[in-house]
């Protein structure tokens, strides 16, 4: 009975590396830069980094396919080379000769991109899934939602322009005023001078009428 399951299990690893190779219809390709993105502080890719890879992408699997317990024997991978590329696939856990179409391996990717990366210390430009295109960024939303923002700067420019339009008013008032008392002023002194050279005017007239009397 244990020799039927071992050879079960030996022909469907067996199986499911047949279904990896390069230009696979549900595989991609991976490249990974250790060199570039770490400098000096690189550390070797061998067998067990390999595996911690598999690892998360079942996590990556699981966590995007409710239902479903993958395993690191569904990551298939193949034509591993020394520069750090390789090809993977994703076998069904019911059937490992069954691969998963690869719109739902792309949205798990997808999905858990960050958690992928942080795991090896890498970006979206150092640990490249040919074929899946960059995650970006979420756009940060601001605190103050855009509209209430926009009302703030009308209402402020209209409050700005009826302080403006009220000191001006004042302003024109008091000019007004000022003038008016001027002008007042001004009557009042050519009143004065008239008065007092018509008074003068009479002086002298009354004194050339008492002359005339003495005479």
């Amino acid at each position: 009975m244990l020799e039927k399951i071992f050879l079960l299990l030996c022909f469907s690893s067996a199986l499911a590396n047949q279904l990896c190779k390069p230009d696979a219809s549900d595989g991609y390709k991976v490249r990974i830069s250790l060199k570039t993105a770490l400098g000096d502080d690189a550390y070797v890719w061998n067998e067990n980094e390999m595996f911690f890879f598999r690892s998360t992408l079942a996590f990556a699997m699981r966590t995007h396919v409710s239902g479903q317990r993958f395993e690191v024997s569904n990551i298939v991978v193949c034509n591993e080379t020394p520069r750090v590329s390789f090809w993977f696939v994703v076998t069904s856990p019911q059937n490992l000769s069954q691969l998963i179409d690869k719109e739902h391996v792309e949205e798990a990717i997808r999905k858990s991109r960050s958690r992928i990366n942080s795991a090896f210390l890498l970006t979206d430009n150092t640990l490249e899934f040919i074929g899946i295109h960059p995650t970006l960024a979420a756009p940060v939303e601001p605190v103050t939602p855009p509209w209430l923002i926009v009302f703030g700067v009308v209402m402020g420019a209209i409050a700005a322009g009826i302080v403006v339009y009220m000191v001006s008013t004042v302003v024109r008032k008091k000019r007004k005023k000022n003038e008016k008392t001027n002008g007042d002023d001004t009557d009042g002194e050519t009143r004065v001078k008239t008065i007092e050279s018509g008074r003068a005017a009479d002086g002298v007239y009354n004194l050339s009428f008492a002359d005339d009397e003495r005479l």
